[in-house]
């Protein structure tokens, strides 16, 4: 972790939104988040649909076997996460929906 981090530090991973916003202009737009703790890290999340999650790990060329599938929130929460080298940076794809059948949870 660099502290002192200038802009031109996050250039790899600036550089990878760059070119996912180009190569995949139709995807499902996805919250992004750099940061200069991990500089060549671009992580891209999908909030509310696990269906979303499918072109973007196609597009990344993510083999089935490499999605984690998890829980959190005490079990209300499902989460898919996968990363991939794209451009340069490490991608960090995660999607998160309410469980099926959850306590006081809804038909999500």
């Amino acid at each position: 972790m660099k502290i002192d981090l200038a802009m031109k530090g996050l250039t790899v991973s600036l550089r990878a939104l760059r070119a996912v916003a180009a190569e995949f202009p139709a995807l499902p737009a996805p919250s992004v988040h750099v940061s200069p703790i991990f500089p060549e890290r671009l992580e891209l999340s999908l909030h509310d649909d696990l269906g979303a999650f499918e072109p973007w790990r196609l597009a990344f060329g993510i083999a089935h076997e490499d999605v984690e599938f998890g829980v959190q929130s005490d079990g209300r929460t499902w989460v898919l996460k996968a990363h991939a080298d794209f451009a340069g940076a490490s991608v960090h794809l995660t999607a998160f929906t309410a469980a099926l059948n959850a306590e006081g949870g809804g038909d999500a």
